[in-house]
């Protein structure tokens, strides 16, 4: 992998969504000690403060589901990691509309707002990157969590489109998909499949997220952000319209 030395990224500008906590968190400080300025983006006011403070960066606190607060944000990023997102588990016949809606907003939605913004400012300088936080979920299902994987799948296809329209201006476009990473939203996940199947957290691991994967471990959040950055680094600059599963051997089944 390229050198991740502290002036690749220098004169860049970078807008992460989600980035108070978790892979978003991880994306913000890597791509800052790259040398890039980051957009802090999350609803967590505090913790996208203490993020921002860390890496020098700058807060702004937003709510994704916010048409008219997304379309606020500045327009003015050479790079965007489109990583925020939420989860919400239930039989579709009992799956909330509106939860369904949200997620959709949060998850499509918004990314499509946000690089509908940033791509002229990227198609005037020549140069951009888009990078979307997929998840093995955009290229497998799961029963119970239809909002999430048809929102995963959708990014996707706009990860793509963006990859055609953006070539011609040194624009590329494309996914990373890991499988469960250790994040605040897996560790809730996990709680609460223990407390729901009456097993030991460690077994829900074991048995249950990590059933269809040959590395048997949770992917650590600095693993994705290493993906992120380095497709932002010259050595991926032929690399669009692609899926990167780092999900443990997932999709080779």
């Amino acid at each position: 992998m390229e050198s991740t030395h502290a002036s690749m990224l220098a004169g860049r500008k970078a807008l992460v969504t989600g980035a108070a906590s978790g892979i978003g968190r991880a994306c913000a400080q890597s791509l800052a000690e790259a040398g890039a300025e980051v957009y802090v983006v999350d609803r967590a006011a505090e913790a996208a403060k203490e993020v921002a403070e860390r890496i020098g960066g700058t807060a702004l606190v937003v709510d994704l589901s916010d048409a008219a607060a997304v379309d606020a944000l500045p327009d003015d990023a050479d790079i965007v990691v489109n990583n925020a997102g939420l989860q919400h588990v239930a039989p579709i016949h009992e799956f909330p509309p509106e939860r369904f809606t949200l997620i959709q907003r949060v998850m499509v939605e918004a990314p499509f707002r946000i690089v509908r913004r940033t791509l002229p400012h990227m198609y005037a300088g020549g140069w951009g990157r888009i990078v979307n936080i997929s998840s093995v979920h955009g290229l497998r299902a799961s029963a119970y969590k239809s909002a999430y994987v048809t929102a995963k799948h959708a990014l996707e296809g706009l990860s793509k489109v963006i990859a055609l329209e953006g070539a011609p201006h040194g624009v590329t476009s494309n996914c990373v998909n890991p499988g469960y990473v250790r994040t605040p939203l897996v560790e809730g996940q996990i709680a609460d499949q223990a407390k729901a199947h009456g097993i030991s957290e460690a077994e829900v691991v074991d048995r249950i997220m990590l059933d269809r994967t040959a590395i048997k471990r949770l992917i650590e959040p600095e693993e994705v952000a290493a993906a992120v950055l380095w497709l932002c680094a010259p050595a991926a600059a032929g690399i669009t319209g692609a899926s990167l599963p780092m999900d443990g051997g997932w999709t080779a089944r």
